[in-house]
């Protein structure tokens, strides 16, 4: 994938034209260094040095190794918490790197976001409240980013928060490919009304029937939810609640403890990023669950129980939508579609 500029004579004028070979240019942050790795090994390629460092205050300065004029870079960070650093600065730590490729003349600039922080608050559900899913599509519009990639948006309507092309993937290939090995009779739950749509997908590939969790958020007490009553028949079956994310664990306990009262035989649950904050450890430990799959998007943190918590690579994927990219050929024939629904 690597090339250079060659000049060629025009034999009709005896002037000299240009023939401009593409060059990949691969960088990661450091909140997912791992996952960097993996998707540079897929693509045969390397991954550059960004040389990233704090001064004594604690901003972050970034300077690559090596030149990148007229590159198709690709800059590869999942926003997210760990002991080193917070989900903003992880955020805050690739819109300098955008910014660094973009003064560095980098031909064209694609931001790589295994997870794409702030997007829960993609719309205003009350008075007085941020569009933070909005805000950071901004930032990286006017850091330099071109293009972005990013798994499973907590809701599509993200796509046109970005005025650049945007690459909306889905871990459902990855998961479901795991699912199709589970014994028994499947049935495909949604842990809200609002993932309806994301679950029937997975039942559909799956040939699995279709459940529905009706749940209440707390009006009163923060990130807490009461799941009523489950839609859809259950028992003795297993269950599996498909979501986004499991960030707190709240919402997929109170649907496990749900479905077992109505009768699920077993309940398992997969979901593309494995936030984990707070109690959710303690929580999915003490639930009825009896696995829980995620993908690599974001490491796990420190403590997870790696015989509840089975982990699947996303890096393969990643890999062939980053090939696509650079190859100007289409991302959606990888999901056969799939992901634009």
């Amino acid at each position: 994938m690597v090339g250079a500029s060659e000049p060629m004579p025009d034999n009709e004028t005896g002037s000299m034209e240009l023939v401009t070979h593409k060059k990949l240019y691969l960088v990661a942050g450091r909140s997912n260094r791992a996952l960097a790795e993996e998707i540079a090994v897929a693509l045969g390629e390397t991954l550059g040095e960004p040389n990233l460092a704090e001064f004594a205050n604690g901003e972050i300065h970034c300077r690559f190794a090596e030149s990148i004029r007229g590159c198709d870079a690709f800059i590869i960070q999942s926003h997210a918490n760990s002991e080193e650093s917070s989900i903003n600065d992880t955020l805050m730590e690739q819109l300098i790197m955008v910014d660094a490729a973009r003064r560095a003349s980098a031909k064209r600039i694609t931001a790589v976001c295994p997870h794409f922080a702030y997007a829960r608050q993609d719309r205003k559900s009350s008075g007085r409240e941020p569009i933070t899913a909005k805000l950071v599509a901004n930032m990286f519009a006017v850091a330099g980013a071109s293009r972005l990639i990013s798994v499973d948006l907590h809701s599509g309507q993200i796509q046109g928060f970005f005025d650049g092309p945007v690459d909306h993937l889905t871990a459902m290939p990855v998961l479901v490919d795991y699912l199709r090995g589970l014994e028994g009779e499947l049935v495909i739950v949604s842990p809200d009304a609002g993932r309806v749509k994301v679950a029937e997908r997975y039942a559909n590939q799956l040939d699995a029937d279709l459940a529905i969790i009706h749940k209440r958020r707390s009006s009163t007490v923060f990130n807490t939810v009461e799941a009523k009553e489950v839609v859809g028949d259950v028992d003795g079956k297993v269950c599996v609640i498909v979501d986004d994310m499991i960030d707190t664990a709240g919402t997929i306990c109170a649907a496990a403890e749900q479905l077992r009262r109505s009768g699920a035989s077993r309940v398992v649950a997969a979901t593309t990023h494995a936030i984990l904050s707070g109690p959710a450890l303690q929580r999915l430990g003490d639930s009825s669950i009896e696995k829980v799959v995620v993908t690599d998007t974001i490491p796990l943190p420190e403590g997870a129980d790696t015989g509840l918590i089975e982990v699947l690579s996303i890096a393969p994927l990643l890999a062939r939508a980053i090939g696509a990219v650079f190859e100007d050929a289409s991302v959606s024939e990888i999901f056969g579609g799939n992901n634009l629904t």
